[in-house]
């Protein structure tokens, strides 16, 4: 599991090290990891390392620092080293002194690079670049390595409110931050430079697909359909029977337990999905063991009356689409439930809940809700966000936009609904289907040759799912 830390986690853990460390060590750490990270791209980009050209965007503070040090170490391999300081009167003074006695060079304007740094704001940084720093941005047509985090993207939430850099590698120190998950566009490649911290817990983690191959369900000698996990599905209306097949079809793709459908497409699921067993109604269902619930079921007073028997169980529960809904009008219907539940909404749906959009802080309006309503909330996005009510946090980058399509949020429901029925908790059940599903569409967009094909649809999506398993649980071969 990967963590992330806040601002102010890390600076209580460099303070230790800053105290015991003579002057200046710490901050020479990390400018060498970017200097070596730097020099790498040069050779990987240019097929050599001396006599190319780096240019360096220098704010104030230690994060210029960084950068004018950074500088000093490649001017040791024979680059030709530029400095462009936003505020020279400001300039971190032993940083450019270091640059200067190397043979760096100062300059007033963002010349050729092969290369440019951008050490212009750190991990304190706030708000957007400001309008000289903003310019000299406009003028960099270079590949761009951040250090740190990309000027201008808010270290503890990735939003980028204004003009910002968008890097194509970033040298973070110590341990990520949140924007690196929150905002990978933004970061690029993340390259992580141990400077030597002691780490608390961390404010969020992410699932590595090695990890969530290991956890997958996977049937042993002993079991039966049953101890595999009965999922119920409560999806689908004559007018949506498609969100039905969906769900259904992702929970038959992701476990080879048992699914129970039931609706008014029944006809329809038999057809495409033999072995499962379709019910008209919640008595004739049988043996759940968990409840998707919502994808296209309508918002009608029979749909509301459903969804209020289903949370009225001791059953786990995934509250998803035209469900979010009508929960938004009876949110009383899960105060209290002591029973696994678990809301799915995407930006929108997050609204109705609320009252309000999520807003640039995505994180801490995920938390929110979990912790006023006592459920587990999963936001999906590029990056989807998962909150326990007690505050844990695990986000998930999809690493991509393939699953931006109609019906995709079905697919996911039917997913997590399976793995909640195996036993899972609802965070884990959570960032395990948002790992896979986001790994099912990225493959789904793919051509024979790799290439990205046609957009993706949630059929094809679906029908990705069993070979995204396969991938996860190959990572696990010989990883111990």
């Amino acid at each position: 599991m990967r963590g992330y830390y806040t601002p102010e986690q890390i600076r209580n853990a460099e303070a230790p090290l800053l105290k015991s460390l003579p002057n200046g060590v710490l901050m020479r750490r990390a400018a060498y990891g970017v200097a070596t990270i730097v020099a790498r791209e040069l050779a990987e980009r240019t097929g050599g390392v001396a006599g190319r050209r780096v240019t360096i965007l220098v704010g104030t503070g230690d994060n210029g620092g960084d950068g004018l040090w950074a500088g000093a170490f490649l001017r040791r391999r024979g680059v030709a080293v530029s400095a462009l300081l936003l505020d020279p009167a400001r300039a971190h003074a032993a940083g450019l002194e270091a640059l200067r006695a190397s043979g760096g060079r100062v300059v007033s304007r963002c010349g050729p690079a092969d290369i440019v740094i951008d050490a212009i704001v750190g991990i304190s940084g706030k708000g957007p670049l400001r309008p000289d720093a903003a310019a000299v941005l406009g003028q960099v047509t270079a590949p761009i390595v951040a250090v740190d985090v990309p000027s201008g993207v808010d270290p503890e939430t990735g939003a980028a409110p204004g003009p910002a850099v968008t890097a194509d590698v970033t040298v973070t120190f110590g341990a990520r931050k949140p924007v690196h998950v929150l905002a990978v566009p933004r970061c690029g490649r993340i390259d992580l430079v141990d400077i030597g911290l002691e780490l608390p817990a961390p404010a969020m983690t992410s699932f590595e697909p090695a990890e969530v191959g290991r956890i997958w369900p996977v049937p042993t000698a002993s079991d039966d359909k049953y101890s595999q996990g009965v999922v119920g599905v409560l999806a689908g209306s004559a007018e949506f029977a498609g969100a039905a097949l969906l769900c259904v079809g992702a929970a038959v793709s992701a476990t080879s337990g048992m699914v129970r459908y039931v609706g008014s497409a029944g006809n329809d699921v038999v057809s495409h999905h033999p072995e499962v067993v379709v019910a008209p109604d919640l008595e004739a269902a049988g043996r759940v063991q968990a409840w998707a619930v919502g994808p296209g079921f309508g918002t009608g007073e029979d749909s509301a009356e459903i969804v209020r028997t289903v949370l009225e169980t001791d059953l786990p529960v995934v509250v998803d689409a035209d469900a979010l809904t009508i929960l938004a009008r009876n949110e009383s219907w899960v105060a209290g439930r002591t029973a696994p539940t678990l809301l799915t909404p995407h930006a929108g749906e997050f609204a109705r809940l609320t009252g309000a959009d999520p807003g640039p802080d995505r994180v801490g309006a995920v938390r929110d809700l979990a912790s006023r309503w006592g459920v587990t909330v999963l936001l999906k996005g590029r990056a989807t966000i998962i909150a326990d009510p007690d505050g844990t946090t695990v986000v998930s980058d999809a690493g991509g936009s393939a699953a931006s399509t109609a019906g995709s949020g079905d697919v996911l429901s039917g997913i997590v609904g399976s793995l909640l029925a195996s036993g899972m908790t609802p965070s884990t059940a959570a960032a395990c289907g948002a790992r896979v599903h986001a790994l099912a569409a990225a493959r789904a967009a793919q051509g024979s040759g790799g290439e990205l094909a046609a957009p993706v649809s949630a059929s094809r999506l679906c029908a990705a799912i069993p070979e995204a398993i396969r991938i996860v649980r190959s990572l696990t071969v010989g990883s111990g």
